[in-house]
């Protein structure tokens, strides 16, 4: 899943229905790393938002980059009902990233 020609547009959570945080990266794997480490963005780190709820895998950035800022201008609502299709209880999947890598 950890591949140099991914690109990842991934929404954390601080808890089930909590904040919300939407980011892109090439490496989801050290991102996640990184935000836990307190190295990530000032929001994650402020509001602890270290659950990663949901992720999408694309071939380009441009592809991430459009559908990161199509996310960022969703409703919350909406934004909560995508998370709920494929993670209904709100689990870290990051422990699926971590096996695979």
């Amino acid at each position: 899943m950890n591949d140099a020609r991914s690109y990842y547009v991934d929404i954390l959570a601080s808890r089930h229905h909590g904040t919300l945080y939407i980011g892109i990266t090439n490496d989801i794997r050290t991102r996640i790393e990184q935000h836990r480490a307190g190295r990530g963005s000032e929001y994650v780190q402020k509001y602890r938002v270290f659950r990663l709820v949901h992720v999408e895998v694309f071939a380009t950035p441009q592809e991430a980059i459009a559908r990161e800022k199509q996310l960022k201008f969703w409703k919350r609502d909406w934004k909560i009902k995508l998370i709920e299709q494929e993670n209904p209880d709100w689990n870290d999947r990051s422990g699926l990233i971590f096996q695979l890598g």
